[in-house]
């Protein structure tokens, strides 16, 4: 199959997967991606294999699992060693082209040790080509394109994104949420959509690879006008949660230390989390429109049928769920996102408006990204191009589970040590969830067993029911042989010979 001609790979940031109203989201309406859907192939059964962002990221860029990536958090760097879809997208004559961000820390052993890129989580991905770098602690040219269209940006430009008008908020009595101080035209949506226009205009002759990277709807959730107004707070289905933090915290140690941070508490308050919900859905409508008007002009281009154009999210977000928000932890929000992918050539026209159930994974966009290049999937990738799905929908042996990981170290802090009775290195867990079942194992705490069929929102524990038992020691068993199947394989693959190196 002849390799496609140009590569639009779209992130949107913390997207859950269940937040397209194509799979029937009772509030809301993503008509363009639905659109999208129709002409491609959506995977709904998709999920992130870590969070949050960097380590997220550096899977998808990678192909890697996080045990071999070994991105933790945000700011922890990505080994050199490894290589990824932009470095191996020059092999093949490409320049990949990023507008937005791609939060990888470069490995320091490569750097002085008073280098500026340390001082922050948001570098560049090796091999990548900035065209519009920016990010949520320092807006970079989105933030002049601001000053220059006359916005008083506050000195410290980390606060651009907290700006909103004055006035009370939606908790303490107005009928809307107070709306961002940007103007839609001019918000980083709008903005890095436009950028992405003139790029593949300015490069609608030769072959291109870009990777749009989109903010929203990753928190602050302040929506301009009128999307902060789209959704009603008073009309929201209410989170899955129990009655109370008390009673979600007696699930797991690790819950209840969630459940203590600021960070990843849901408000007390409904009326201020109705609020931060209906804008998260007013802010995904946004990317929505935005995509659209990007979808719209690549037909008006005729790039339309010459371009394979990849869909999904770095993450989920819990968004109110067991009193949680944003991501991390165990529960299917904080990984289920969504991905969807056209595919250009005739090969993909038996496919369009599929919907694939069987798992896929973050791992497997690399592999998809390097054979539509016409690129040898590089052997460190722990995942399997989607094309078979997208090209001919024959289901090739796959895989009956989803895996992610949650590594929840942090060298800048020891709260979760001191909290959980862990070193350092104990900080983590892994998941196996199938259709049915979920198996949480940590490394140094009590594991957890759920049955979805009987329990969809995760509220019951199982791990010590004795009816369970057997089920639990064969999912431990799996997770076991996932691990195993999936250690570095670098050199694996090669053995010295008396007749020189065998490579298979």
């Amino acid at each position: 199959m002849a390799p496609v001609k140009n590569i639009l790979f779209i992130t949107a940031d913390q997207w859950r997967g269940d937040c397209l109203s194509a799979l029937a989201h009772p509030v809301v309406k993503t008509p363009h991606l639905d659109a999208f859907a129709r002409e491609g192939v959506m995977f709904t059964r998709h999920f992130a294999n870590t969070a949050p962002c960097s380590p997220s990221r550096a899977t998808l860029h990678t192909g890697l699992y996080q045990h071999n990536h070994r991105v933790a958090m945000n700011g922890t760097p990505l080994d050199r060693r490894h290589t990824n879809w932009a470095i191996e997208s020059r092999k093949r004559g490409y320049d990949p082209a990023l507008i937005g961000y791609t939060d990888q820390t470069p490995d320091p052993r490569d750097l002085p040790p008073n280098d500026p890129r340390l001082n922050t989580y948001e570098g560049l991905l090796p091999g990548i080509t900035p065209i519009a770098h920016t990010g949520m602690e320092r807006p970079g040219p989105w933030g002049e394109y601001l000053k220059n269209k006359g916005y008083d940006l506050p000195a410290d430009e980390r606060f651009v994104l907290w700006m909103r008008e004055g006035g009370p908020d939606y908790e303490e009595g107005a009928p809307h949420p107070r709306p961002f101080a940007i103007r839609a035209e001019h918000n980083d949506t709008n903005w890095h959509v436009d950028q992405a226009i003139d790029y593949v205009s300015a490069k609608r002759s030769e072959p291109w690879l870009l990777h749009l990277s989109l903010l929203r709807p990753h928190p602050p959730w302040i929506a301009s006008e009128p999307w902060n107004r789209l959704y009603d707070p008073e009309n929201l289905p209410p989170p899955n949660r129990r009655e109370n933090f008390d009673l979600e915290a007696q699930q797991h140690p690790f819950l209840a230390f969630q459940l203590m941070r600021g960070i990843s508490r849901s408000p007390r308050n409904l009326k201020k989390l109705n609020r931060l919900r209906a804008v998260y859905f007013g802010m995904i409508s946004e990317v929505d429109e935005n995509l659209g008007r990007l979808f719209a002009h690549l037909k008006r281009e005729r790039l339309w049928d010459s371009t394979l154009i990849i869909f999904t999210s770095d993450h989920g977000e819990e968004l109110g769920d067991h009193w949680l928000l944003g991501k991390g932890g165990y529960f299917d929000a904080s990984y289920s996102v969504p991905c969807i992918i056209r595919d250009p050539r005739a090969t993909a026209d038996s496919t369009r408006g599929a919907r694939i159930e069987p798992f896929t994974e973050h791992v497997d966009i690399m592999p998809t990204i390097l054979e539509a290049l016409g690129s040898a999937i590089s052997p460190q990738c722990d995942g399997r191009s989607l094309s078979p799905y997208v090209n001919d929908g024959i289901a090739p042996p796959w895989r009956s589970e989803a895996h992610w990981e949650f590594d929840f170290r942090d060298a800048s802090d020891d709260a979760a040590e001191r909290a959980l009775g862990l070193t350092l290195d104990e900080c983590n867990l892994s998941v196996i969830r199938s259709k049915r079942y979920k198996y949480v194992h940590f490394a140094n705490l009590p594991p957890l067993f759920f049955d979805l069929q009987t329990d969809p929102h995760e509220f019951h524990n199982l791990a010590d029911d004795r009816v369970y038992a057997p089920l639990v020691l064969q999912h431990a068993q799996k997770l076991i042989s996932w691990r195993l199947a999936h250690e570095d394989r670098t050199l694996t693959h090669m053995m010295a010979t008396a007749d020189g190196l065998v490579t298979r």
